[in-house]
Parts: C-alpha cells; sequence; structure tokens
C-alpha cells in the first residue's frame, strides 16, 4: 500500500506491506494501551485519545523515524495508522512542534 508523507515541502512516497498490518498487531496493541493511559500531545494532555489523535501521534513518530532514516519504524507508524484509517493515502505531518496541525488524507 502506497502513502504519500509529506512534511518540510517534501513528499515521501513508503510503500507498506499489506501482511506488516497483520505481522506488528502485538505492537500496534501495545502502542493502543500505552496511549490508553494518557498522551502529551503538544501542549495540551488527552487523556483517552481517539482514533484521530492517535493517528496524529503516530505521524509524530513516523517523522521522527524518517528524520533519523528508521525505515522499519517508518513503515510501522504507517502500518499503525492504516490500521486506525484504512482509506488514507497521504500523510502531512506539522514540523512546528503542534502534533495537532498532522492530517491524514484519503484522497
Amino acid at each position: 500500500m502506497k502513502i504519500n508523507v509529506e512534511f518540510d515541502d517534501k513528499s515521501y512516497a513508503l510503500d507498506v506491506p499489506p501482511a506488516l498490518l497483520t505481522e506488528a498487531a502485538e505492537f500496534f496493541d501495545k502502542m493502543d494501551a500505552d496511549m490508553d493511559c494518557g498522551w502529551q500531545m503538544s501542549r495540551w494532555w488527552v487523556p483517552d485519545p481517539d482514533p484521530l489523535q492517535r493517528c496524529q501521534i503516530a505521524a509524530d513518530k513516523l517523522l521522527t523515524a524518517m528524520q533519523n532514516n528508521h525505515t522499519e519504524a517508518a513503515l510501522l507508524m504507517c502500518a499503525y495508522i492504516l490500521k486506525q484509517k484504512p482509506a488514507t493515502k497521504r500523510i502531512s505531518i506539522n514540523t512546528d512542534g503542534e502534533i495537532q496541525g498532522n492530517e491524514v488524507h484519503d484522497d
């Protein structure tokens, strides 16, 4: 599954293997369990992130993975986003420190 990741006026095409969505289920369950305890989203504490907020959190982790050339971690974060929002085609990541500015698009 192809996903375009956009940040800093650049676009990167990532190809997420469909099998990763099931193979990483245990990892995704751990991410969800961590987020179930609440999450600091920039300046705000979110006690129970909803599916969109979980995608925004994963997009923030995706940015870090891509900036550090951690391809496997980047693909895992894309797969997590696809698990939450299967129609996702594009992820726009806000690089000014506001996680709430991260967007997932199905176009």
